[in-house]
């Protein structure tokens, strides 16, 4: 028995147009999954499959926006036609936008209803809800199938400033282990990868300055990760892969993984 073969199973990746959502997915597709890759932007997602096909695996791009919930559907039925019924979900599409963050002078009586709502919508509406409704219920149907989800380390205590987006990712924590518990008696395991600190595009500016070097937030963060280092998008690979295979994660449902570097292990 082959506890990481993925081989046969249909691994659906939103998000994986992103570092961190595109590494998840060429670990899937490095350990034998046929993986769609669904994203907004083509270009990102076409190279995501060049990777995965360039390391021997199966993939093949759908566009599709986790905001929508029709194009999600057009894109499941996409998915099924072309590669099979789904096995494993892995909703790793959010990000945090700066219009919520506490700084400086901005305090959080300013942060306009609009903009927090938009940003719960895209971590826990669009970053897991939608996906799970719509891919869901096939899996629960089958009797089989993972849903792996993307939290952080600030769900749990908060970090400073990204207000909204620690909120929200404590949201996931929580649906993850109420859709856990709801699909666990139909076969269907639902897990989140917390990761620590991993460079991408979208923290760029907070971890590094122009000239390249750490910015004082990065000091900081390094001095509380016991690895004193960030993290390697490839390095999130083997939790994916974990948790998708049924074989080596059959009794783990409701779970937080972490990757983080010890970072959640320690306080001063």
């Amino acid at each position: 028995m082959r506890l990481f073969d993925l081989t046969g199973e249909v691994a659906v990746v939103i998000g994986a147009t992103g570092a961190l959502g595109g590494a998840l997915a060429e670990g899937l597709g490095q350990a034998g999954a046929n993986v769609a890759v669904l994203g907004r932007n083509a270009d990102r997602g076409e190279a995501c499959v060049k990777r995965i096909q360039d390391s021997g695996g199966t993939a093949k791009f759908f566009p599709a926006d986790a905001m929508s919930a029709g194009g999600l559907k057009q894109a499941h039925q996409a998915v099924q036609q072309s590669l099979g019924a789904p096995t494993i979900l892995v909703n790793a599409a959010g990000g945090n936008d700066p219009k919520t963050t506490v700084a400086g002078e901005r305090k959080i009586e300013d942060i306009a209803l609009e903009d927090w709502r938009a940003n719960f919508d895209l971590n826990l509406v669009g970053g897991v809800l939608l996906p799970c409704q719509e891919f869901g219920p096939g899996m629960v149907s089958r009797g089989k199938g993972s849903i792996i989800n993307i939290a952080s380390v600030s769900a749990g205590i908060p970090l400073s400033r990204v207000v909204a987006y620690s909120a929200s990712k404590a949201g996931v924590l929580s649906l993850t282990q109420f859709l856990a518990r709801e699909w666990a008696p139909k076969g269907v395991r639902v897990n989140a990868i917390t990761p620590g600190f991993f460079p991408a595009e979208q923290n760029r500016k907070l971890l590094f300055n122009d000239d390249g070097t750490p910015t004082a937030r990065a000091a900081s963060i390094l001095g509380h990760t016991p690895m004193g280092r960030f993290g390697k998008s490839e390095e999130l690979m083997g939790a994916a892969v974990f948790l998708a295979s049924s074989k080596a994660s059959g009794f783990v449902t409701g779970t937080e993984l972490r990757v983080d570097g010890g970072f959640l292990a320690q306080t001063i």
